[in-house]
């Protein structure tokens, strides 16, 4: 407990919303800290982690029944040094202590529960635990008992356990080289993601089902390419299964975490930025693939909720929203038949109920106790216009009506009481939601996804920068903090490329290629390749981690290539290149073994073989020839095609990032001019709009 108050421990001087949750915990809790270490060697007590996040519903769980109880603190502070992290502040002690755990048990997740020597090397990994031992799960209690007996009277064979698994975690970080794939291992992944796709519900699993849109937008970029078409059908009938299932929210829009059903009814509850922001990332790709009004248009319905309910007022995005409200996890989101009907009206209830599923005995059954609560889950079984003729309504009149109806039920639901926001700022989460809005603003033609993109990246790069010009991963309260590890830089780069391609505007290329220098001098393995998730210097963990794995989101390995590669050919720059194929052989081999769990990398591996073409536009920024050659470069057929904008106002910095574009002008002294370059040959210059889209095509004339 804190000398200020008995009432409070050490966490009370924290930002981190997760911290503060436990800061009331009669647990004597420590921050991650060295202060924590030193006491464990002077009391001569192992330490109990405890890894979890603000909006982790198994998290409230073990607090209220464990962290909250005095006899188990007792147990807890008598065995132990407890030290809390929140996972999305320290991602690199989580990696380290995760992967611990799943080379223990198997498996992983949160809470993440360690125990380990005060030399940081863990000995014990579980998730959640109950308070004491029921069902042949290990109690709390119970094991606090047994480590501090075994702590005094058998230590060696604590110590000796820590010592093996120390050494097994650095091995776990290591990855197997090897030569640079060609396309038959895009192929070879497309086909292990069709062997797991649910061709009734849509996904790739059967129950729990995740979201995992790099997946999604791998096969997008396939189909788009002509390499697998069939994928185009596999992501476009899982993302209209998603946006009909309770995964969405109906009313307030935004996708829920993940679905514990194979049907995406029964959601966890809470909502992440990066979730938002890769979704609708896979939504505009979708929609532009199939030409499919309806996908867009979920897109454009994440951001609504993402700049209504998750934008600081600085410009930056807020972490997540909770699952549970007043102890209940989903509380704020159902709707029993009684308060449907209130909200609407016995009449117009009566009409809607049948097309969300509603039932008076609730319509789902609970997942840990299998039972009906009398709660409800909107969803639908069919798309929204598929109900036109029943209600003798167009599908048009009937969008508008459903409208009417969800603002309604959005009043009422605005009085409950709000689940928690965590409203902290991450620089790589941030990066990914930039990125989106910035797309969001080229696919569907809204400067202000663009604005709210730039309001973000300015917020990062002026209040998030160290002194000596790196990036602090968090922002909360005015306190920004923790130095950025390799996802913050990598994710940020992705969005500031996005924003430039959106934009035109030369200061976000130029502070991407800044950022992705600092990100090589910090965080590249000179000997082995790749990027390590922690900056050279960070030695306090037993293991230096390293990822590539495209789990919840892709890792910043895999984000790294496809920048690397997009600023190689924005730049005509070949270190960036080299260091692209330097990052794909030091995983190549890893990467055969498994291709489809590393969607993302190999979204940026199609990127190298199959490139788009490269265009050079030379004209004013808002004269209309300019803006109508954009537009014809944004719908060209092949993905991936970048473009430059030369203007008489940036052409001295624009020569600096890219010298190759200093000979290149505008034909006839004014008219905006394209300069296009593909599979290593350039066409002649063009002002013709029809030319450039011919050029861009593949079929244009090669001379140049």
């Amino acid at each position: 407990m804190t000398p200020e108050s008995p009432d409070t421990n050490r966490l009370i001087h924290e930002k981190s919303p997760y911290l503060l949750q436990h800061a009331r915990n009669p647990v004597d809790w420590h921050p991650w800290s060295p202060e924590a270490f030193a006491q464990a060697r002077t009391e001569d007590k192992p330490v109990f982690l405890s890894i979890g996040y603000a909006t982790c519903h198994w998290c409230h769980v073990m607090e209220q029944e464990s962290f909250e109880d005095p006899e188990t603190a007792r147990h807890l502070n008598q065995a132990f040094v407890c030290i809390k992290v929140d996972r999305e502040e320290r991602p690199d002690i989580d990696a380290v202590y995760m992967l611990a755990c799943q080379m223990l048990t198997g498996s992983g997740g949160w809470p993440l529960t360690i125990f380990m020597t005060p030399d940081r090397r863990p000995f014990f990994a579980a998730t959640y635990l109950p308070r004491h031992t029921r069902f042949g799960r290990a109690g709390l209690v119970e094991l606090c008992g047994q480590v501090g007996r075994l702590w005094r009277t058998d230590r060696d064979r604590i110590l000796n356990s820590a010592a093996s698994i120390a050494a097994q975690l650095a091995k776990g970080f290591e990855f197997a080289a090897g030569a640079p794939p060609d396309e038959k291992l895009l192929s070879q992944a497309v086909g292990q993601i069709a062997a797991g796709f649910d061709p009734r519900y849509g996904g790739f699993e059967q129950a729990p089902k995740f979201p995992t849109p790099h997946r999604l937008l791998f096969l997008l970029r396939m189909a788009r390419a002509g390499q697998a078409p069939e994928g185009l059908e596999m992501v476009t009938r899982t993302l209209a299964a998603m946006r009909r299932g309770g995964i969405w929210d109906h009313v307030g829009f935004g996708f829920h975490r993940y679905a514990t059903d194979a049907q995406w009814l029964l959601p966890h509850f809470e909502k992440m930025l990066y979730d938002q922001a890769l979704l609708a990332l896979a939504y505009l790709e979708a929609g532009r693939a199939a030409t499919e009004p309806a996908l867009a248009r979920t897109a454009e319905e994440i951001f609504t909720y993402v700049l209504r309910d998750m934008t600081a007022p600085e410009g930056g995005f807020y972490t997540a929203e909770d699952a549970d409200s007043e102890g209940e996890e989903g509380k704020f989101y159902v709707w029993s038949a009684a308060e449907f009907q209130a909200a609407l009206g016995t009449a117009a209830a009566a009409r809607w109920a049948p097309v969300f599923n509603l039932a008076a005995e609730g319509n789902f059954r609970e997942e840990a106790g299998g039972e009906r609560t009398g709660a409800n889950i909107l969803h639908l079984q069919k798309p929204l216009a598929g109900w036109a003729a029943a209600l003798g309504r167009t599908p048009d009149v009937l969008a508008a009506e459903w409208e009417a109806v969800r603002a309604a039920l959005f009043d009422v639901r605005r009085g409950r009481v709000h689940p928690l926001k965590d409203d902290k700022i991450l620089a790589d989460w941030n990066g990914l939601m930039i990125a989106a809005l910035a797309r969001g603003a080229r696919r569907l033609e809204r400067p202000a996804y663009a604005a709210a993109a730039a309001r973000s990246a300015g917020f990062i790069l002026s209040r998030m920068r160290t002194p000596d010009g790196g990036l602090w991963h968090r922002y909360r309260q005015g306190e920004a903090a923790i130095r950025a590890h390799l996802d913050d830089y990598a994710f940020l780069v992705w969005g500031l490329l996005e924003l430039y391609a959106a934009t035109l505007e030369i200061e976000h290329l130029e502070a991407a290629a800044a950022l992705q220098t600092r990100m090589r001098a910090d965080f590249w393995d000179d000997g082995q390749g790749g990027f390590f998730l922690t900056a050279a210097g960070d030695r306090e963990l037993p293991a230096r981690p390293k990822e590539l794995y495209d789990g919840a989101v892709p890792s910043g390995n895999s984000v790294a290539l496809g920048n690397l590669l997009q600023l190689g050919r924005l730049t005509g720059d070949n270190r960036w290149h080299d260091q692209a194929q330097r990052l794909v052989r030091a995983f190549a081999g890893s990467v055969q073994r498994q291709p489809a769990a590393f969607t993302h990398f190999l979204s940026g591996l199609a990127q190298a073989l199959t490139p788009g073409s490269d265009v050079v536009i030379c004209g004013a920024p808002e004269a209309p020839d300019t803006l109508a050659m954009r537009a014809v470069v944004d719908r060209a057929p092949h993905p991936g095609s970048l473009v430059l904008l030369k203007t008489v106002e940036n052409a001295e910095r624009l020569g600096v990032l890219a010298p190759f574009t200093g000979s290149l002008a505008p034909l006839s002294g004014t008219k905006a001019t394209a300069y296009v370059c593909r599979d290593f040959a350039c066409r002649r210059p063009t002002t013709d709009l029809a030319e450039l889209e011919e050029q861009l095509s593949g079929k244009g004339d090669g001379g140049g």
